[in-house]
C-alpha cells in the first residue's frame, strides 16, 4: 500500500508526497485590489520549504464581487497573474506543486475580514458590494445584505469568469487548479436544495442544481493543459438534515465530476448555513465522507483528498495506507506547524525533504 511519503501521480504532475496545504484565506491584499503581496509569497512559500507536496492558494476570486472580503486575493486579470508569478516560481523551485483555488463567494461575499470586527457583519455601506446568489435570500449574517438573484444569463457569465480565471492562473504559473464548490459559497449554494429554489435550468432537481458546478469544472478543464490536474472541493453535506445536501448526493455527483475532467475531489463539509449541526468532531472527523466518495469513484481514475483535524504523522499515514484517502489536506495544522511534513517524515523513519539551507536543523 502507498504511504504518506510516496509520490502521487495526477496526470503528468507528480506530488512528492501525499501532504497538501489546504486553501486558507489570508485577507492580506493591501489596497483591496485582489493583488498578491509579500505576505502571500512568504505564507505559501514557507509551506513549500516545509516539505508539503501540494500547496493550494487561498480562495482566489474569479471576479471582484466573488471575494469574501475586500482584502481577498483575485485572479480576474493579467495584473493579478503577474502578482502571483514569483510565488508560484518559488514554490516550484522548492519541490512543491503550486495550485490555485478558483472561487466565487456568492451570497457570503462582502464581509469584514476577521479581526476588523467582533462579528462577520457585512460591509456594503463602506468598501463592499452587493452579493449574488441563486435567489434573493441573503446569507443570514447578523446584518444580512440585500442579495441579487443571478439571471440565467448571468449564471452563464459566471462560468466564463471561472474559465478566464483559469487562463490567468496558468499565466501565473500554477500547475493545478481547484474549483471551490464548498463551504456555502456560490457553487455550493447552487447545488444544495437548502439555498437553491430556482425554476430555470440551474435549479429544480439534482441535475439542474448541479449543472453550474459541472459546467464550471468542464470550463476549467477545457483551458487547463491535458498534463495538469483539475480538482474540485465539495461540501459532502450541509449538516442540515436529510432534505438538504447529503453525503449520498455527493457520492452521486462525484463520478459525474470525474467524467467532467476532475482528477481529485477535495472533500470537506458544511458552512452553507450558521445553524448547521455537526454530528461529530475530533481527529479525522470528516474522513468518512472522503471514504464514501472514494468508493463511489471506484470505476474512475479520480483521486480523493481528506480533511478534518488530521494532525499527526501516524494518523495521516494510516489514512493513506488504509486507502481511506489518496492524500491528506491540512489547514490549521499547517498554520501551527509549517514544517509538519519534515517532522512527520522523521517520525515515520523517512528521509525528510529538507531544503539544503535547513540541513543543520535535522
Amino acid at each position: 500500500m502507498p504511504h504518506l511519503f510516496d509520490e502521487l501521480e495526477l496526470r503528468d504532475t507528480t506530488l512528492r508526497n501525499r501532504i497538501a496545504v489546504s486553501p486558507m484565506c489570508q485577507y492580506s491584499c493591501d489596497d483591496m485590489d485582489g493583488l498578491a503581496t509579500d505576505w502571500h509569497k512568504v505564507h505559501l512559500g514557507s509551506r513549500a520549504t516545509g516539505g508539503a507536496g501540494l500547496i493550494i492558494s487561498e480562495a482566489t476570486a474569479v471576479e471582484p464581487r466573488g471575494r469574501i472580503s475586500p482584502q481577498d486575493l483575485g485572479i480576474w486579470s493579467a495584473e493579478h497573474a503577474d502578482a502571483l508569478a514569483d510565488t508560484t516560481a518559488f514554490i516550484k523551485k522548492h519541490g512543491a506543486v503550486p495550485a490555485i483555488q478558483l472561487a466565487h463567494a456568492g451570497r457570503k461575499a462582502s464581509t469584514y475580514r476577521p479581526g476588523d470586527r467582533d462579528d462577520r457583519t457585512t460591509v456594503a455601506d463602506e468598501d463592499g458590494w452587493t452579493p449574488v446568489g441563486p435567489t434573493e435570500e441573503p446569507y443570514p449574517y447578523e446584518q444580512p445584505l440585500d442579495t441579487h438573484k443571478l439571471t440565467t444569463e448571468e449564471v452563464e457569465e459566471v462560468v466564463e469568469a471561472f474559465r478566464e480565471g483559469a487562463e490567468h492562473a496558468l499565466d501565473a504559473g500554477f500547475e493545478a487548479a481547484e474549483v471551490h464548490a464548498a463551504h456555502g459559497y456560490l457553487l455550493h449554494e447552487f447545488y444544495s436544495p437548502l439555498t437553491n429554489t430556482r425554476d430555470d435550468k440551474y435549479g429544480g432537481d439534482f441535475e439542474g442544481r448541479t449543472r453550474l458546478v459541472r459546467e464550471v469544472t468542464r470550463a476549467v478543464r477545457e483551458v487547463w493543459p491535458d498534463d495538469k490536474p483539475v480538482f474540485v472541493r465539495l461540501s459532502a453535506t450541509d449538516w442540515m438534515g436529510d432534505e438538504n445536501w447529503t453525503v449520498e448526493d455527493t457520492a452521486r455527483l462525484a463520478p459525474l465530476l470525474a467524467a467532467d475532467g476532475a482528477d481529485m475531489l477535495d472533500i470537506s463539509g458544511g458552512a452553507n448555513h450558521p445553524d448547521q449541526e455537526i454530528p461529530h468532531t475530533g481527529p479525522h472527523y470528516q474522513v468518512p465522507y472522503a471514504e464514501t466518495v472514494r468508493e463511489a469513484l471506484d470505476d474512475t481514475d479520480c483521486t480523493v483528498g481528506a480533511v478534518g483535524a488530521i494532525n499527526t504523522a501516524e494518523g495521516a499515514d494510516a489514512l493513506v495506507r488504509n486507502e481511506r484517502a489518496d492524500l491528506v489536506l491540512q489547514a490549521r495544522q499547517s498554520l501551527y506547524d509549517p514544517n509538519f511534513p519534515l517532522h512527520a517524515a522523521e517520525e515515520l523513519g523517512v528521509e525528510p525533504p529538507v531544503p539544503r539551507q535547513y540541513y543543520r536543523g535535522f
